[in-house]
């Protein structure tokens, strides 16, 4: 990645600014508090809201633009889908991966049915054996994170909110409907195609995107979608399809392909400890068939790669890794599959995106009584999530950067400011990951030799204990200049 022409752009404008700039309100007054409230909840990064705005009147201020009419997720994340798109644009090669998730946010509320709920759990039995059934109140988020192939997080590109309202009869209407027959259009499963479409129109570039998904993006109607939007995508297969003239499907066919090949890959253990383990790999190109029923008619058949990695070994104190992956990418030699493999396996990366927003910025501890108004406050959180997360990596990626890339000059000067208690570090090389490695450890991280590079939790930890020494260092200047 070329981070010079990053840094230069960072010097003259603070990354929240960046990241607004493409938010569009109908009222002005409506940007210049979304602006404050980022900053604020930057600042204070994992508190209440209270908390980070410091007093009423910037709460109470706070509280009216979430619960505002004309603000919306999309009026508060536009601006940091077009920052996505510039820093996309900035890189001059490379692959874009897309990374798609689900995930869901837990809320225990007085009125349940202002928010709306997820799923039902059983919670026990009565009198007569049958299961009690509990409505979980929540939101559901479906997000697709932009990132490099190192691994790099360049922003979000799509995302949407939703909540199921009703269950009743779900499971009676399930028996009676052929979900062959249903259009895709009326299916939850819709999300996906949705934020294909929309990340590949915002990235502009769809030749180099790859849009990677788990077992429940293994949607027919996807994988015709991404051929008309003229991008790519590796999802992992759930079902066995049919192929060629219909008589035999996806397993029949690579039960009779060959082992291409091997690769090891580590892994943790059931101990916690890593472990390395032997992949078998097998790879073959198909004519994959459309569903039958209507679908057989509407959609054509698509020439696909099937990619399959299983353990050589069985172990027996855990589950056997098989992977089976489809693709639209040629794939003509063992190297060209294990890069697709490896291209999987970062897909963990927006299940970490994910955590930040639960652990780091403690969404599900909101208080807010309306989905409107915590969908509005989570997209703010999104914003600050990606944030956390590319710190972290980008001191992985790019140690030896200039600081001013990720940290402004007030924030230089305040760590500067702190005791070297590390006195093997050269302090005359004051790089990125310097600073990077002093804001982890006042998170706590040791900073030992044979220590792992710091995670986001220490470092969003850190942020916010760099928000206090930030608070107290411009106190004490208006004290001296007083």
């Amino acid at each position: 990645m070329e981070l010079s022409t990053t840094v230069n752009d960072n010097n003259h404008r603070n990354w929240v600014d960046k990241d607004i700039e493409g938010s569009v309100f109908k009222d002005k007054r409506l940007q210049q508090r979304f602006r404050k409230l980022l900053e604020q909840i930057w600042n204070g990064v994992g508190q209440t809201i209270p908390f980070a705005c410091q007093d009423w009147a910037n709460t109470k201020a706070a509280y009216r633009f979430l619960s505002n009419d004309r603000v919306s997720e999309k009026e508060i994340l536009d601006g940091h889908f077009n920052a996505t798109k510039e820093r996309i644009t900035k890189l001059d090669k490379g692959v874009i991966l897309v990374l798609q998730d689900t995930t869901e946010f837990s809320y225990a509320s007085a009125n349940p049915d202002k928010i709306g709920c997820t799923t039902k759990i059983q919670i026990g039995r009565d009198m007569v054996g049958k299961p009690i059934l509990h409505k979980k109140c929540g939101i559901l988020m479906h997000s697709s994170l932009a990132i490099t192939d190192s691994g790099l997080p360049l922003g979000l590109c799509a995302i949407k909110f939703w909540t199921r309202k009703q269950f009743k009869g779900v499971n009676e209407l399930k028996r009676h409907v052929n979900p062959t027959r249903v259009s895709i259009e009326e299916k939850e499963s819709y999300r996906w195609l949705e934020n294909l479409k929309q990340s590949t129109e915002l990235i502009q570039r769809p030749s180099r995107c790859v849009h990677i998904g788990d077992r429940e993006s293994d949607i027919y109607e996807l994988y015709v979608l991404a051929k008309e939007c003229g991008t790519h995508f590796l999802v992992r297969i759930c079902q066995d399809r049919l192929i060629d003239d219909g008589s035999y499907t996806i397993a029949d066919a690579m039960n009779l392909v060959t082992i291409k090949g091997v690769h090891n890959i580590a892994i943790k253990g059931t101990d916690g400890n890593m472990i390395e383990v032997e992949l078998e790999i097998k790879y073959h190109n198909v004519k994959i068939l459309p569903p039958v029923g209507v679908k057989r008619k509407k959609y054509p058949a698509l020439m696909l790669t099937v990619i399959q990695a299983i353990e050589k070994e069985t172990p027996t104190d855990r589950e056997r890794i098989i992977w089976k992956l489809v693709t639209d990418l040629p794939i003509t030699n063992t190297e060209e599959a294990i890069d697709k493999l490896y291209w999987y396996s970062l897909r963990w990366k927006i299940e970490t995106f994910h955590k930040i927003l639960k652990s780091g910025c403690r969404v599900e501890s909101l208080k807010l009584r309306t989905a409107e108004r915590l969908s509005n406050l989570i997209a703010v959180f999104c914003i600050v999530s990606w944030r956390i997360f590319w710190m972290t990596m980008i001191a992985r990626l790019s140690p030896n950067a200039q600081p001013e890339l990720a940290l402004t000059k007030e924030e230089l000067e305040i760590l500067d400011a702190l005791p070297n208690n590390k006195p093997n570090n050269n302090i005359q090389n004051k790089t990125l990951s310097y600073y990077l490695n002093k804001i982890a450890r006042l998170g706590g991280y040791m900073s030992r030799t044979l220590d792992p590079p710091p995670g986001n939790i220490v470092m969003w930890r850190g942020l916010s204990k760099l928000a206090d020494l930030r608070l107290g260092f411009n106190i004490a200047k208006k004290m001296t200049c007083g």
